[in-house]
């Protein structure tokens, strides 16, 4: 029935800000950028390495988000990372804090989460290594 996923669609306060975030920080790439003059909105396609698409939105007075992360609906975006440590330290010469390494009880992977411009929960997840017992 299914055959994968396909994308995650965010509506943005400030489009020009996520954009930077989206591909300058996070270095995805941009499919297509369009302006949809109708609806005074920017919509704004990202490629997402390994497959899947996430979509940027611009409106209006948007609502803000009615709080984090426990509020129904997303909860975060996840990426699957090779080098946790390594990731950490790039977004942390940009500028983004970065939360401390975590590790999932279940699988032994480990984690960890920064925020969007708009406070979205983001999560690193390196699958491949199992943490140790100090986590690392």
């Amino acid at each position: 029935m299914l055959n994968g996923f396909h994308h995650v669609a965010l509506i943005v306060s400030d489009y020009d800000r996520s954009k930077q975030f989206y591909t300058e920080v996070l270095g995805l790439k941009i499919i297509a950028e369009t302006h949809r003059a109708a609806r005074h909105s920017m919509k704004l396609d990202l490629q997402i390495p390994g497959g899947g698409q996430l979509e940027l939105f611009s409106f209006p007075d948007p609502p803000a988000r009615p709080s984090t992360p426990e509020a129904c609906g997303l909860r975060h975006l996840a990426f699957r990372v090779t080098d946790i440590d390594a990731t950490i330290d790039a977004l942390a010469a940009k500028g983004v804090a970065v939360e401390a390494i975590r590790v999932d009880p279940n699988t032994g992977s480990c984690f960890t989460f920064f925020a969007d411009p708009d406070g979205l929960p983001i999560e690193l997840y390196e699958v491949s290594r199992i943490a140790g017992p100090d986590g690392h």
